[in-house]
């Protein structure tokens, strides 16, 4: 435990020095494992008061983040579909740019199905299940959700930090960055883990007043 807490602390000076290359050797360590695991539920409890206060944001920042990307994504490989076999014509990036959005909008897409419920949940033998256990299933949920994004957020970040620290450009360009959309990758899975922590709250207020929770999906929040 000593080592990760010291481990801890060189990313922290890393990261104060702003020095890509030393940080980039510094989130090798297993601290990394440490900071992010103690950093991810403030962080995800601060963004859920946040969605709960500003109603607009909550209902409509996925599927909006969702159509954007799609449309552009959509939209590149129908434009460069016809100047390739029309005109003989590509953009050298056209190829490298869907990859990366679709990266984004598929993560984006998963904080979206955990909001509305639709994520695999095996909801026909909860149905079957006693409240009291569906409320212990809820609350284990929330815990293999956040060791999975703190797996997944530590993986990305460690990505993120060596792509910055040995400027990687996107194939095609020479002014984007792949850290650009590396870095997209934990932020949504703290908006995923956000949603995670609502649904466990909601599960919990309905448990409390002995209404049906977990069952249903969700599709619009009041």
């Amino acid at each position: 435990m000593q080592d990760l807490f010291a481990g801890a602390a060189k990313i922290i000076e890393a990261l104060a020095s702003g020095q890509s290359w030393a940080l980039s050797q510094a989130v090798r360590d297993p601290g990394l494992f440490l900071l992010v695991a103690v950093a991810l539920l403030p962080a995800a409890l601060v963004l859920m008061v946040i969605f709960r206060k500003l109603k607009f944001v909550d209902k409509y920042l996925e599927p909006s983040l969702m159509v954007v990307i799609y449309l552009v994504i959509g939209g590149v490989i129908f434009v460069e579909v016809i100047r390739r076999f029309m005109f003989n014509l590509q953009a050298p990036w056209s190829t490298s740019l869907p990859a990366y959005l679709f990266l984004l909008m598929t993560w984006i897409g998963c904080a979206y199905n955990v909001k509305l419920r639709t994520h695999l949940s095996f909801g026909e033998f909860r149905a079957a299940m006693p409240p009291s256990i569906r409320i212990w299933l809820s609350g284990l949920d929330a815990v293999l959700w956040y060791i999975m994004a703190t797996v997944v957020m530590v993986a990305t970040l460690r990505l993120t930090v060596s792509s910055a620290a040995n400027f990687q450009l996107l194939l095609g360009t020479n002014d984007i960055m792949r850290w650009w959309f590396y870095i997209c990758v934990p932020i949504a899975w703290l908006v995923l883990y956000a949603r995670v922590l609502e649904n466990l709250f909601e599960d919990i207020r309905k448990y409390r007043n002995g209404q049906e929770f977990g069952l249903t999906n969700e599709l619009a929040r009041e």
